[in-house]
């Protein structure tokens, strides 16, 4: 074990009231305000411990700015409207779709930029891109505007429920302390309701594992009652699978490679797959309508990331050409971000399929 602050404090705090909610652990871990992995490092890039799809070429948000002009468009135009990101990183992404959006004439005059953000280290990188943004320390502190909103990597960060399928039942899935490290432990007893799981988990077989993210689920209905009820559009890009299924995802990256999570507390990123099929529920159930999910290389070819790839590489050298194809490349190949990255897209109800989905 590393012996480091955070640990110290999980310690104390299960010695004190027995094992804790892997959920507990979890945003602990990322979000403790003095220790927490977000709260004291810029985590990405190569001197990072991973590299997010906007870092890897700006066409990624040149594209997704394009796509949210479209739905504005769509909508005619409204005015004022807030142009909003969740767990923005350094701000690239945001920076690159507000570039593509100055050639998309009024949308920019009509908007004000939001970033929802709780680490202050990337509140800083972002403040340096775009200092007359706003800054929330949750979606639910966005203005009451149509809304047009980015979630790229944001839900697979959040803090998940686990159970386990056991002879009592189904067991919530804790974090305890034993011979000099942290270990998952089960409940004693079974959980009194499983109703919160999909019906396509609940059959499984003795053992499984189940998961469930409550605090993915209140966001994206939150996000969804508000372009329910003020327009808009938004997209949720992430890794993850597109049907409800049994299965332990919690995974743990540190200096690019995978990691233990339950070692060095505090210390690598913690993420669990998005469950799509769960996010699409909670958009309905907010009152908007979901759109897909579908792969990430399918949705950006769509949006024409072939012919943008082709524009830089017009007047680059030839080492810059190479780039090109190989962000183009990683981005869109199913053997690298295409297929394992999702796109979930939210309109209001009872619009047309919006570009990338149809």
């Amino acid at each position: 074990m590393s012996g480091n602050a955070l640990e110290a404090h999980l310690v104390r705090l299960i010695r004190e009231t027995g094992p804790i909610p892997l959920s507990h652990y979890m945003a602990l871990c990322l979000g403790h305000p003095e220790h927490g992995y977000y709260m004291t490092r810029d985590p990405l890039g190569a001197r990072g411990d991973f590299v997010t799809a906007p870092e890897v070429s700006q066409m990624f948000g040149e594209l997704l700015g394009l796509w949210l002009a479209d739905r504005w468009l769509a909508e005619r135009s409204p005015s004022p409207i807030a142009i909003a990101e969740l767990g923005p990183g350094r701000g690239t992404l945001m920076a690159d779709a507000l570039r593509a959006l100055r050639s998309v004439p009024g949308m920019l005059d009509a908007a004000s930029i939001h970033f929802v953000e709780t680490s202050p280290v990337l509140r800083a990188a972002q403040r340096e891109r775009l200092p007359d943004a706003h800054w929330h320390s949750s979606a639910d502190e966005l203005p009451d505007l149509p809304l047009f909103l980015v979630a790229n990597e944001f839900f697979d960060a959040l803090p998940i429920t686990q159970y386990q399928r056991t002879e009592r039942g189904w067991c919530e899935r804790y974090v305890g302390y034993a011979e000099g490290r942290f270990v998952p432990v089960l409940a004693p007893v079974a959980a009194a309701n499983d109703k919160a799981l999909p019906p396509a988990i609940t059959a499984a077989a003795g053992g499984a594992i189940a998961e469930t993210c409550p605090v993915g689920i209140s966001i994206i209905s939150g996000i969804a009652s508000r372009i329910a009820t003020h327009g808009g559009g938004a997209l949720v890009i992430d890794y993850g699978h597109e049907r409800s299924a049994p299965g332990d995802t919690l995974q743990a990256v540190r200096n690019h490679a995978f990691a233990d999570p339950f070692e060095a507390p505090g210390e690598a990123d913690l993420t669990a797959h998005v469950d799509f099929e769960a996010l699409a529920h909670g958009v309905r159930g907010g009152g908007a309508t979901p759109h897909g999910p579908v792969g990430q290389g399918t949705f950006l070819c769509a949006l024409g990331i072939e012919a943008r790839a082709g524009q830089l590489a017009r007047n680059a050298s030839s080492t810059q050409r190479e780039a090109i194809g190989q962000a183009l490349r990683r981005l869109t190949a199913s053997d690298e971000m295409g297929s394992l990255f999702k796109v979930l897209g939210i309109t209001p109800p009872g619009s047309e399929p919006p570009a990338g989905f149809a």
